[in-house]
């Protein structure tokens, strides 16, 4: 399984199961010498992807940074939940978040708002609007969560 919105990765054999996802965060001095390094870092930082396929027959490889070595995989970038104002929010809509979006990391619904692997100022489509604010905005903001897909 390996089409235009795929690509081939190396990833740490705990994580390489269907369905799971990761933030990409690059690679250490670790990874400098390694003869696989090109296979592993070959993905965006701070990109959200989801496996989708487990490489059948891929040898595990050793890796200094993954107890149990790595495998390939092919990885798409994943949907990311955020929030959005409410009068934005209508499936396929495309919207910009900004990076000041909020600054309260107490609140319970900030994961939402400052989701991780979100590119701000990036454009995103929304797949699904999933329902209202989890929580109630500390701003007064009036929010609903969304499923949100690089536009």
């Amino acid at each position: 399984m390996s089409d235009s919105s795929t690509s081939i990765t190396l990833i740490g054999t705990s994580l390489a199961e269907v369905g799971q996802e990761f933030v990409f965060r690059g690679g250490t001095e670790a990874c400098e010498d390694c003869p696989h390094s090109d296979n592993c870092l070959n993905l965006d930082e701070g990109v959200r992807y989801r496996v989708m396929n487990v490489r059948d027959g891929g040898q595990e490889l050793d890796c200094a940074v993954h107890d149990g070595g790595v495998r390939a995989v092919d990885v798409a970038e994943s949907p990311v939940l955020g929030q959005v104002p409410s009068k934005k929010a209508f499936e396929g809509s495309d919207v910009t978040i900004e990076e000041d979006a909020c600054d309260r990391t107490d609140c319970p619904a900030y994961k939402f708002c400052v989701p991780d692997g979100f590119d701000f100022g990036e454009s995103y489509t929304i797949n699904e609007v999933v329902g209202d604010n989890p929580a109630d905005c500390h701003y007064d903001r009036s929010l609903n969560l969304v499923e949100l897909e690089k536009g």
